[in-house]
């Protein structure tokens, strides 16, 4: 854990400033989710991005220090700079002066770390935005996160307030998302809800230790689609946004995501890709609605289901007739 105490020269600044200040290391998006979390907080309360700071307010943060504040400047060098991106592959599916909508294909992290150093969907933003990348001491960055091996819709704040923004949205479940899926199994009925806590995906031995494994509330609706005597293409809306939710949730009913390597069944994983040649997860987060972070009007951003998924379907006798 770390902790800040404030000092006359910092009175007034922002909280996420300040925390990017000192973790200049971390991703932008990492710093809002972490307060998202309450994993940052001020004087022992939540801590809210665009609060003023006040002399002597206390700041704690959650997390290994090594971690949280990156190399030290006496430690080893850093390793070289990743390789150019070509900005023309990023496909933008809305763009305007607060936000972008990307789609984000498969096998693209959306950050740097274990062991990614670069071709992240960051380093595509950033390239396509160039210069236009900071404003006001902001640099462009995801305003959420899907897994590396999901496909689709994810959203890029331009500006400050606009990551503000979508951190309320996202904190309190103000943004509708639907994924595409294909799971393994015949669905016993054409729809249903999973109510289903789940551990707290990141949560230190220290924490485990100290107040046991923390549960957190997740629910996700499901949708027939289309299916077959041995899979099913599901339509999922997630209300809560745990990490691998979807792949959790299902893999818990048993009826596992194909190509889910973590959650899903191996001797499943192993016919579907030499049957039909499934090479990747098949979760795809086709559409997003939220309210724009300028005027607050609703917005709904889709992104196609991939060709290599569609061939998927094609080859399982599952495509629209």
């Amino acid at each position: 854990m770390i902790e800040y105490r404030i000092e006359e020269d910092s009175v007034g600044m922002r909280l996420d400033k300040y925390l990017r200040k000192r973790l200049a290391s971390m991703p932008t998006s990492h710093l809002f989710k972490m307060i998202r979390v309450k994993k940052v907080r001020v004087n022992g309360k939540r801590a809210q991005p665009e609060q003023l700071l006040a002399a002597g307010d206390v700041i704690t943060i959650r997390g290994d220090e090594k971690q949280l504040l990156g190399p030290s400047p006496d430690g080893p060098r850093p390793p070289p700079p990743p390789p150019p991106v070509d900005p023309s592959e990023l496909v933008v599916l809305l763009e305007d002066e607060w936000m972008m909508a990307v789609d984000k294909p498969s096998g693209m992290a959306v950050h740097t770390g274990s062991g990614i150093t670069g071709g992240t969907l960051v380093d595509y933003v950033r390239a396509y935005l160039g210069p236009k990348a900071v404003r006001n001491d902001f640099t462009a960055s995801p305003a959420h996160r899907l897994d590396r091996e999901t496909s689709g819709v994810i959203l890029v704040a331009k500006r400050r307030p606009a990551m503000v923004h979508f951190t309320e949205v996202f904190t309190h479940s103000k943004a509708r998302k639907r994924y595409i899926t294909l799971v393994k199994g015949k669905m016993s009925k054409d729809s249903g809800v999973i109510d289903l806590p789940l551990s707290e995906h990141q949560q230190t031995a220290e924490s485990k230790a100290r107040r046991g494994v923390n549960m957190q509330e997740a629910l996700t609706r499901w949708k027939v689609i289309r299916q077959s005597s041995e899979v099913a293409l599901l339509s999922c809306t997630i209300e809560t946004g745990r990490t691998h939710q979807i792949r959790r949730h299902l893999a818990a009913v048993g009826h596992p995501v194909a190509g889910d390597r973590k959650y899903g069944d191996f001797a499943f994983n192993r016919d579907v890709r030499a049957r039909w040649g499934l090479k990747r997860l098949f979760l795809h987060a086709e559409r997003i609605e939220f309210p724009h972070p300028q005027h607050g009007g609703k917005v709904a951003v889709e992104a196609r289901l991939p060709p290599e998924l569609k061939d998927i379907l094609k080859r399982a006798a599952l495509e629209p007739s």
